[in-house]
């Protein structure tokens, strides 16, 4: 062979939804806002669709159009339905929605399945409770009633917050309160970048937030939001998956739709993969991983900014040579699953030696064998393990639906690999 010819790397494209935490809070932001919003490339998906039947029961007009979803806001102005509002198990449209219903008048009762209704909203429901507002939930967890008559706002503390949702939730209805909001955060805060996000979008749609501290934020409500034509990025957190899977097969995988630059914390996952040994490019609208032997070792992980990378880097963790320790992430004992006992059961099940720590996991890495995943009818165990079975023939994913809570097309891109 003639040594300067050159066999072109091939390279598998696969596509990913818009963000489910940009679309939830766009979706907010337009239909409190007044005028008309398109909201383009958002997310249709089960978690979604729960928020926007929501917000359609509050007063907003949401209808799907080919680029995305074309919403008229309330103005601030929020219905009331006397009809309670159902969730399904969408935690961010629960916390968000509470909030955002202390704007209106009357009567409100918010729940959703079995699973929703075992995850905390304590902390909000007290924070709203401060500000005057009559809400009562059961034992800290959904249904939440409510009886509102507007929200006052004010100033408040929030002390080591278990869900950054808690705060975008009163920073979102913050430009509609009476007096504004002037928001501390102190002690342990989980997901900040979450909570970055939310100022973005609130951004993007008017609103003025202020920094007055590394974690003190200030919403005025001189700047409510406008309607606007908001653009929704393809979602980091799905691209995951795909990123493992050119990891672990040792392939080159571009993500259409995500770039490197994202302001989502998931983006992230990249500064791993890189550290471990894989090549990540990217351009203005893809990012491209190429995968290699992973570097062997002890490796501890932070992923307190990432949480829902977790099962991606247990699964990852599995097939590499060496420890790896995940830390500060025991919020996931109350996501959709108790995330950090699921992973230990399902690796330990393909034969991984897992085992939890009081705020993360350990993780040997080792030989996977063929077994049937029990999802806990969690999308992101079920997307994780299932990147697990291109590497081990036999592993096999029992309950492949519960994807449709945030990518109703994973199994479609998932075989173009």
């Amino acid at each position: 062979m003639n040594p300067e010819i050159k066999i072109k790397e091939t390279v598998t494209t696969v596509d990913v939804p818009g963000s489910k935490s940009l679309t939830q809070r766009a979706l907010i932001a337009a239909s409190l806002a007044d005028g008309k919003s398109l909201i383009r490339h958002a997310l249709v998906a089960e978690d979604t669709e729960y928020l926007i039947g929501g917000l359609k029961k509050l007063g907003a007009s949401i209808e799907p159009v080919a680029e995305g979803f074309v919403v008229k806001g309330t103005g601030g102005a929020i219905a009331h339905t006397g009809h309670e509002i159902f969730l399904g198990n969408n935690g961010t449209a629960l916390r968000f929605l509470t909030a955002l219903v202390c704007l209106g008048r009357g009567k409100y009762v918010l729940t959703g399945g079995k699973r929703l209704c075992e995850r905390p909203v304590g902390p909000l429901v007290g924070a709203l409770q401060e500000m005057g507002v009559d809400i009562a939930c059961q034992n800290n967890c959904p249904p939440v009633e409510i009886l509102a008559n507007g929200l006052k706002g004010g100033s408040l503390t929030l002390s080591n917050v278990e869900s950054s949702q808690y705060v975008s939730a009163l920073l979102l209805c913050g430009p509609y309160t009476a007096k504004g909001i002037a928001l501390t955060l102190e002690g342990h805060i989980v997901s900040s970048p979450y909570i970055d996000l939310t100022i973005r979008v609130m951004s993007d749609f008017g609103a003025n937030i202020i920094r007055t501290g590394q974690h003190q934020y200030v919403v005025g409500t001189q700047h409510m939001y406008e309607g606007c034509d908001y653009e929704v990025e393809g979602d980091a957190s799905s691209a995951s998956y795909f990123f493992l899977a050119a990891a672990l097969l040792k392939k080159k995988i571009r993500v259409t739709g995500v770039c490197l630059q994202s302001a989502q914390g998931d983006i992230h996952l990249l500064d791993i993969l890189g550290k471990l040994g894989c090549r990540v490019e990217g351009g203005k609208n893809w990012v491209e991983v190429t995968g290699c032997d992973l570097i062997a070792g002890d490796f501890t992980f932070d992923l307190g900014g990432m949480p829902d990378m977790v099962p991606t880097v247990g699964v990852l963790a599995a097939f590499r040579k060496g420890r790896t320790v995940i830390t500060d992430v025991a919020h996931l004992r109350i996501k959709e699953s108790n995330r950090l006992a699921a992973m230990v059961n399902e690796l330990n099940r393909i034969g991984i030696n897992a085992s939890e720590l009081p705020d993360g996991l350990v993780i040997e890495g080792g030989t996977a064998h063929a077994a049937k995943i029990e999802t806990y009818n969690d999308h992101r165990i079920a997307m994780s393990f299932a990147v697990a079975s291109l590497v081990t023939p036999g592993i096999a994913i029992v309950d492949k639906k519960c994807v449709d809570k945030s990518f109703p097309g994973f199994w479609q891109e998932l075989a173009k690999i």
